[in-house]
């Protein structure tokens, strides 16, 4: 297991233009996964990889698959093999809360990924989840103000779902006390996987008698599953789908007519991120010493943590052209089998 302090001394470190971020040799950083199941933690990854090349620093990583389990050998193995920091997409926070611990304890600093890992010596590193979730409702509440609502919910071992639901209800609540919306149908997804959130569909749609008149989907894995249960009962298009992370599926789908937003987070953006925040605590910055970096107490436990918080941008059919001018999604792949004419970035 390697020495931080005797790995510093014997190191140069070069300060980027923006003192941001610092290359440095022999620095690796370890990346766990906690799967590879959607699109976009492939954009992630390699976003991570590009930036910790320009530093000078190595990457390993590991894919727990969807198990707490592993990814908690997991990060011991990154661990062993040298990791001077982690850069962590947790499955379940709670579970791998042990080798979190055991990280810090050994001076490997931490970047909490995308997800909460509630714990003061984590760096947190993710877009404003409560502002997706704001949007995601808010797109949907656009398209349809009144009826009945299903709420497809993330995990909930995953602190973010809690954080979606909770920007959603925000913009969704007065409506619901109103009585102008029902909710008929709320459920968490387990593992955020689209096959639960296409059986949760199912259900609810067989429960009301197919009358669902939008859906908040969490994310765009979920908002798949949505959209294939909807559609076995002819249903697609006619009832909004909120999602998020612009995965190239969804983006097609709002093309399309069966999706109604996808709030992007540019995945770009964040794995580059991480990895020079990544490489400037394994260099011994201190975690309010990165740039823009505030206090975040929203957790369950309300544990006050260094963060920052990217924004998010809600794609639709009237800017679909920005993901696109962006290089995010080649124009052939967001509007194949679009009908000419029908939406303006597709022409």
């Amino acid at each position: 297991m390697k020495n931080l302090a005797a790995v510093l001394l014997g190191t140069t470190v070069l300060f980027s233009a923006g003192g941001v971020a610092f290359a440095q040799d022999d620095i690796t950083v370890g990346v766990s996964w906690s799967n590879f199941q959607e699109e976009r933690w492939k954009t992630d990854e390699a976003a991570i990889q590009a930036r910790l090349e320009e530093l000078g620093a190595n990457y390993i990583s590991a894919d727990a698959q969807s198990s707490p389990a592993k990814q908690l050998t997991d990060i011991e193995s990154l661990i062993a093999q040298g990791a001077d920091a982690l850069i962590v997409l947790a499955q379940d926070s709670d579970a791998i809360g042990p080798a979190i611990s055991a990280a810090v304890a050994e001076g490997i600093p931490v970047v909490g990924y995308d997800r909460l890992i509630e714990n003061p010596d984590v760096f947190y590193l993710t877009f404003d989840n409560k502002e997706v979730g704001r949007l995601q409702a808010q797109a949907v509440f656009e398209v349809q103000p009144e009826g009945n609502y299903v709420f497809i919910k993330g995990s909930s071992a995953d602190p973010n779902a809690d954080f979606l639901f909770e920007g959603q209800m925000e913009v969704l609540q007065s409506a619901i006390d109103a009585g102008d919306i029902v909710n008929v149908g709320e459920a968490y997804t387990d593992g955020w996987l689209p096959s639960n959130a296409q059986a949760n569909m199912e259900q609810f749609l067989t429960a009301n008698n197919n009358e669902v008149d939008a859906v908040v989907a969490s994310n765009d894995g979920t908002a798949g599953g949505v959209v294939a249960a909807l559609s076995a009962q002819g249903l697609d298009g006619a009832v909004p789908v909120s999602g998020q992370d612009g995965d190239h599926a969804a983006l097609n789908r709002i093309a399309l007519g069966t999706q109604t937003v996808s709030v992007w987070k540019d995945a770009r953006d964040l794995g580059s991120t991480a990895a020079s925040i990544a490489v400037e605590l394994a260099n011994g910055a201190a975690l309010s010493d990165i740039q823009g970096s505030e206090v975040f107490s929203d957790g369950p436990n309300g544990v006050e943590m260094t963060s920052l918080l990217l924004d998010p941008v809600p794609i639709t059919q009237d800017n679909l052209d920005v993901v696109i001018d962006a290089g995010w999604v080649s124009k052939d792949v967001a509007c194949q089998g679009v009908a000419p004419g029908t939406v303006a970035a597709c022409d």
